[in-house]
């Protein structure tokens, strides 16, 4: 009997270094092939400021990129953080109301993003008057990520030892000193996890900003002027067909954003962490 459980461990164990593997080798044939097409093409004239027929530069598209991530989080981080509380410190065990949002925040995780363009157009685009503009873009995402927002901010408040409550509570101090100065800190590595997450799907994101920003390559004055972001601009160029190298080197820009977010991302999440 050992000498079978012994082969079933190895054979678990050699299937699961086995998906490790696949995993790991298809992240790096995916990034080895994005770097060795467009780092050839990346040249000073893709970062000029004006976006013109001849230069197709990625700097306008680069600039409404951190723009549309920060606004989208501007309204997605602070509804998401507070909804959560609500849930976690709150409100009553077994609340209806509370398993309906769970559910409803689930649900909506699971929506294809071409329908929340085509409902942001809708709403924000045609009902309010926005238009095709940064702010009816933003918007939008931040409806696409508020629910991992949410659940990541409730996962992460649920892992917050008990005890750390009862020892403040146990000083004198009320329940909303505890809440954002126990719990919230306690929990805050795992929140910045979902932001991270939010970011990456905010700036990757191509279909919902179709329909919401516009594609216009330029860098916008205001929230109610249409943008394209990166992964925007590297679509538009990759169907025009006549790009499709700078369309590369566009990728590999976009890739390098995000890399770049996470890693700074988290070095605040450890720094927070050994606070």
């Amino acid at each position: 009997m050992s000498i079978r459980r012994r082969l079933i461990d190895a054979l678990l164990m050699g299937l699961t270094y086995l998906c490790i593997t696949l995993a790991i080798g298809a992240l790096l044939l995916l990034i080895g092939y994005i770097l060795v097409r467009g780092i050839p093409h990346i040249k000073p004239s893709l970062f000029a400021l004006k976006y013109t027929s001849d230069n197709v530069s990625l700097a306008p598209a680069l600039v409404s990129t951190v723009m549309m991530t920060g606004l989208s989080l501007l309204v997605a981080v602070p509804l998401g953080v507070f909804s959560a509380i609500y849930l976690v410190e709150y409100a009553k065990r077994g609340n209806k109301i509370v398993s309906a949002v769970r559910i409803t925040a689930e649900t909506l995780s699971g929506i294809p993003s071409i329908v929340y363009g085509l409902f942001g157009m809708l709403f924000f685009v045609s009902f309010l008057g926005f238009g095709f503009s940064l702010l009816a873009g933003a918007l939008t995402l931040s409806m696409m990520v508020l629910p991992l927002v949410m659940r990541s901010t409730e996962e992460a408040l649920k892992s917050v030892p008990e005890t750390y409550r009862e020892g403040s509570f146990g000083l004198g101090a009320g329940k909303l000193r505890t809440v954002f100065r126990i719990a919230l800190p306690s929990a805050m590595p795992g929140i910045l996890a979902g932001v991270i997450l939010a970011v990456g799907r905010i700036v990757g994101e191509t279909a919902a900003l179709i329909y919401t920003a516009g594609t216009v390559a330029q860098i916008p004055q205001s929230p109610m002027q249409s943008a394209r972001t990166l992964s925007v601009h590297m679509y538009a160029l990759s169907s025009e067909g006549f790009h499709t190298d700078e369309a590369y080197a566009t990728a590999v820009v976009l890739l390098l954003v995000v890399i770049g977010i996470n890693t700074l991302s988290a070095s605040a999440a450890k720094r927070i962490a050994r606070r």
